[in-house]
């Protein structure tokens, strides 16, 4: 406030400082919104996958491997592909491999593999000589289901074995996706002809050190909040920079 005097007496001036003009507020406000959609990309996840993403099987039910994470090589779904192909050739009996990136919202692997199996099968008929093993690539988690039939040739305990030991052994050594379904198909394919069941992938017990290294999901996760922190930062300072700038 500064004071002056006139012939009417004192008065009172009051100093608002310059004024703000628009093109400099439209710009700051492009500035931080830029900054919050990067943001909103750096976070966002991955599309989660549903049932009805899953397309139907073909007319002549030849679709062995649904690959929908894009973890399997193309020769191992090959290699995949014969073999299975072979077994419901000799059997009847026909295994289907379905991989995910992630499950909806509230879904759990078991729940996804139930509506699948029954959307794919709808009757008793249809299932008897089904079996279907489902794979999440993000939390990794495993699971079978199988048909009447297939029940009185492979007991449900060899079958859980199946999803929870010979899918899960290799993923543990270093999520070795295309071992683990491989192991998978020569186990499901030596029951279901009527073979000795080859058991469970044999783990040796090691003691190791404990590494020292930050592991890779680790130092994803350290950069992706360095990237946020900066941008937050920056969100922050480019405008009052930009003011100071302008009023000095």
């Amino acid at each position: 406030m500064q004071f002056s005097s006139s012939s009417h007496g004192l008065q009172a001036t009051i100093g608002v400082g310059p004024s703000i003009p628009s093109k400099l507020i439209s710009r700051v406000v492009l500035t931080v919104g830029a900054i919050l959609l990067m943001l909103h990309l750096t976070a966002t996840p991955a599309y989660a996958t549903g049932v009805y993403d899953i397309p139907p099987l073909p007319s002549d039910g030849t679709s062995w491997i649904i690959d929908d994470a894009d973890i399997i090589s193309r020769a191992n779904a090959g290699q995949l592909s014969r073999k299975l192909s072979t077994l419901a050739q000799d059997t009847g009996t026909e295994v289907r491999f379905v991989t995910i990136r992630r499950l909806d919202y509230g879904e759990t692997i078991d729940s996804f593999a139930n509506q699948l199996f029954e959307m794919w099968f709808p009757t008793t008929a249809e299932q008897a000589n089904q079996v279907l093993v489902v794979l999440d690539s993000v939390t990794n988690n495993s699971t079978i289901r199988t048909g009447p039939s297939v029940k009185e040739m492979m007991a449900d305990d060899i079958a859980a074995s199946v999803a929870n030991e010979t899918i899960q052994v290799p993923l543990r050594q270093g999520d070795k996706y295309n071992q683990a379904l491989l192991d998978a198909s020569d186990r499901l394919v030596a029951v279901l002809s009527g073979q000795p069941d080859p058991g469970p992938p044999v783990v040796e017990s090691t003691i190791n050190a404990e590494s020292t290294f930050t592991s890779a999901e680790d130092t994803d996760q350290g950069n992706a909040t360095i990237i946020v922190v900066g941008f937050l930062a920056a969100a922050t300072i480019i405008p009052m920079v930009t003011y100071y700038w302008y009023v000095r």
